[in-house]
C-alpha cells in the first residue's frame, strides 16, 4: 500500500509580541518548523533563512538516503544562516530551533535542534519524539524544575561551528497524525490538552486553529506554530504551505 502524507501548518503572533520570529513548512516530503531568536527583526531573520534553504529538499529521496539527505539540508540551511550573519553582523546574536521531518512513504527522517517538539499520534497515544535542548534538560535532576533554565537553549542554528542536530530514522504507519511545533504552543498549552485536540478532531486546518486558540486563551506570551501531517493513503496531492515570517520573506 502507497501512503503519503497530507498536511495544514499555521501560525500566529501570540498576544504579547510585536512580530513574527516562527517559520514553518509543509509540502508533500518535507515538514519544518522553526523559531527564531535575538531581538527584533534577527528572530524572523534566522527561522525564514533556514525555512528558506530547507524548501529546496522537499523531493522525493530513496527510504535508505532520508536521514543522510536530511542531515545535508540541515547543513547547508546553517551554512546560508552563517553567511547571512556575515553579512550583517548586526544580527551575529540571531539564531532558530529547528524541528523537520523528511519523508519516503513510511520511512522518515528526524531532525532537531533547540526546544521546538515533535509529537506522533498513535493508536491513541501520544508520544513526544523529541528532547529540548535546554539546560534543565542537559543537567537533569540537578537542574531540574528551574523555570529560568527551562527557557535556555544550549544548541540552537546560530553560526557557530558545533551546532550539530539529533538525527534519526523512523518508520511511520497509516493512521498516525504528526504535530510539529514551536514552544510558543507547549508553553501555554499541556500534553494534555494536545492530546485532545489531536484526537477530537479530523480536520487539520481545524486542528491548528483550536490549538493556535488554545495557546493564546493560555496568555499567548509567544508566536505560536504548529504543522500537523496524517499518514493517509495515497494520493492526497496538496500545494505546499509557508507560515510565519518565511511567508513573509517570500
Amino acid at each position: 500500500m502507497n501512503v503519503t502524507i497530507a498536511y495544514a501548518a499555521g501560525s500566529d503572533i501570540g498576544c504579547n509580541r510585536e512580530n513574527n520570529e516562527d517559520s514553518a513548512y509543509a509540502g508533500p516530503w518535507l515538514l519544518a518548523v522553526a523559531d527564531g531568536m535575538g531581538g527584533y527583526a534577527g528572530g524572523e531573520v534566522a527561522s525564514s533563512t533556514v525555512i528558506g534553504a530547507l524548501r529546496s529538499f522537499d523531493a522525493e529521496v530513496p527510504a535508505d538516503q532520508l536521514v543522510e539527505t536530511l542531515g545535508r539540508a540541515v547543513t547547508q540551511a546553517h551554512e546560508t544562516l552563517r553567511g547571512v550573519i556575515g553579512e550583517h553582523p548586526e544580527l551575529d546574536r540571531m539564531g532558530t530551533t529547528l524541528t523537520a521531518m523528511l519523508w519516503s512513504g513510511t520511512q522518515v527522517a528526524l531532525a532537531h535542534i533547540g526546544d521546538s517538539r515533535g509529537y506522533l499520534l498513535r493508536d491513541g497515544e501520544l508520544f513526544q519524539m523529541t528532547q529540548d535542548h535546554t539546560l534543565d534538560k542537559l543537567l537533569g535532576e540537578g537542574g531540574g524544575g528551574s523555570p529560568r533554565l527551562s527557557h535556555m537553549l544550549f544548541r540552537v542554528l546560530d553560526g557557530s561551528a558545533d551546532r550539530e542536530p539529533d538525527l534519526s530514522p523512523r518508520t511511520a504507519r497509516l493512521g498516525d497524525r504528526y504535530l510539529l511545533c514551536s514552544d510558543g504552543l507547549t508553553g501555554p498549552v499541556g500534553p494534555e490538552a494536545i492530546y485532545d485536540v489531536l484526537t477530537g478532531e479530523a480536520d487539520r486546518q481545524t486542528v491548528v486553529k483550536r490549538l493556535i486558540e488554545l495557546a493564546k486563551e493560555g496568555g499567548g506570551p509567544d508566536n505560536i506554530t504548529c504543522v500537523i501531517a496524517d499518514v493517509v493513503e495515497a494520493p492526497e496531492g496538496s500545494a505546499p504551505v509557508v507560515v510565519g515570517a518565511a511567508a513573509e520573506a517570500h
